[in-house]
């Protein structure tokens, strides 16, 4: 983030250069810097709310009922795994908590998994097929509640904050099948091949390996019947349909927790709490990225790249205006976010480019980062092909999610 933080700056200060407007630039890192804060104050409310609420269905139960539901399929997709090893618990519950817009969560049982997959590696130092295939389903962005889109969404006057729900499953349903199918397919080119004595132990676990039987995935599938059922529903009735998700959300979530005995004023509190605190950490990384941003697009740099890029972005339906989001969005969490918030509120919640922004934001993840936090974690230096399916995650769930908004809300 280091380097693409100073080649926006750069950039605008050559532009600013041969354009003749250092005090408009100067002007607007100011603008931006300011403008960063009163974003993180406006929006402390709405992550407090989410994060309140997404507390008391962890509470609930919620976490460990998602967990019961994807691990029929997690024990097909990973059959080198076996079914009992604590690395499939821990990657169960960081994939569940990730859908559930955890990210606290989930991130202690992303590394809790690395560390247990790591010791099913016959080769230290090299990620396994395993390792590879876990990490693109995480970078591809999985989650069925965005919270934090709805809640920057209403900060900017949406009328309808909820309306990218069934864009985002869209989006992200689409970048996570493309990332497992690439992790797959790619692990078995001779270019990425794993050692030959890692290859022998995971045809040795697959022989072990008992997938069960074809009715352990109906729960599942019941559930993807009705999400799916929630985007046909916003595809044929519009506003009148979405405009239903976020109380139904409120309410569904709180009344789990009634029906589950859970405290749910004093845990929507605690949870409301860490929303708090997190809404004021983010304020140093809005601040860089929106004065950069700002400066970028006061010098004439941002316009002349969405003119020069129009062909290809007019091609696929996406306004260039968004390209930048879809460059920065691999390589940083807050960077995408801090250029979200300045789409937003450039353009309009309500408009193409705000609910695109916001729906591309809500379906990815940060490659970059995640690869070298978990790879991290257990001195994987060797990543094989972890960066191209992370990447091919992430142009599918850019371009679905333009297909997605043209479809859904256009």
């Amino acid at each position: 983030m280091n380097a693409v933080f100073y080649a926006i700056v750069a950039l605008a200060f050559g532009f600013a250069m041969l354009t003749g407007s250092p005090a408009e630039v100067g002007q607007a890192a100011l603008d931006g810097a300011k403008g960063s804060v009163t974003l993180a104050i406006g929006l402390v409310g709405y992550i407090a709310l989410f994060l309140g609420l997404l507390k008391v269905v962890e509470e609930a139960g919620g976490l460990r009922w998602m967990a019961r539901l994807i691990r029929p399929i997690l024990i097909r997709l990973f059959p080198d795994v076996p079914e009992d090893h604590p690395a499939m618990g821990a990657m169960v519950m960081n994939i569940s908590a990730n859908a559930l817009g955890l990210g606290n969560a989930a991130t202690p049982f992303g590394l809790k998994a690395m560390k247990e997959l790591n010791e099913l590696n016959k080769e230290k130092g090299t990620a396994t097929n395993a390792m590879v295939l876990f990490l693109a389903i995480n970078t591809s962005g999985l989650a069925l509640l965005p919270t934090g889109m709805i809640g920057l969404r209403a900060h900017h006057g949406s009328a309808d904050p909820a309306a990218i729900f069934p864009t985002t499953l869209m989006a992200t349903a689409c970048s996570t099948f493309v990332g497992i199918m690439v992790a797959k397919w790619l692990s078995r080119l001779p270019i990425f091949a794993a050692p030959d004595v890692q290859l022998e132990a995971d045809a040795e676990l697959k022989a072990k390996t008992d997938p069960g039987e074809l009715k352990d995935l109906l729960p599942l599938a019941a559930f993807g019947a009705v999400l799916l059922s929630l985007v046909v529903g916003v595809y044929r009735y519009g506003e009148a349909a979405s405009a239903w998700i976020l109380p139904s959300l409120v309410f569904g979530m709180l009344t789990v927790g009634i029906v589950r005995g859970v405290k749910v004023y004093e845990v929507f509190v605690q949870g409301a709490k860490e929303g708090f605190d997190l809404a004021i950490m983010i304020i140093p990384y809005l601040v860089a990225i929106l004065a950069a941003v700002g400066m970028f697009r006061a010098s004439g740099g941002l316009e002349a790249l969405v003119r020069w890029l129009a062909p290809i972005t007019d091609a696929i339906g996406m306004p260039g205006e968004v390209l930048p989001l879809a460059l920065i969005r691999p390589l940083s969490g807050s960077g995408a976010f801090g250029i979200t918030s300045e789409l937003v509120e450039t353009h309009g919640a309500d408009g193409l480019i705000g609910q695109l922004a916001t729906t591309m934001n809500g379906s990815t993840d940060t490659t970059f980062y995640v690869l070298a936090v978990y790879f991290g974690s257990v001195g994987v230096s060797r990543i094989r092909h972890a960066v191209p399916a992370g990447l091919a995650a992430d142009v599918t769930g850019a371009l679905a999610a333009v297909a997605a908004v043209h479809l859904l809300l256009g």
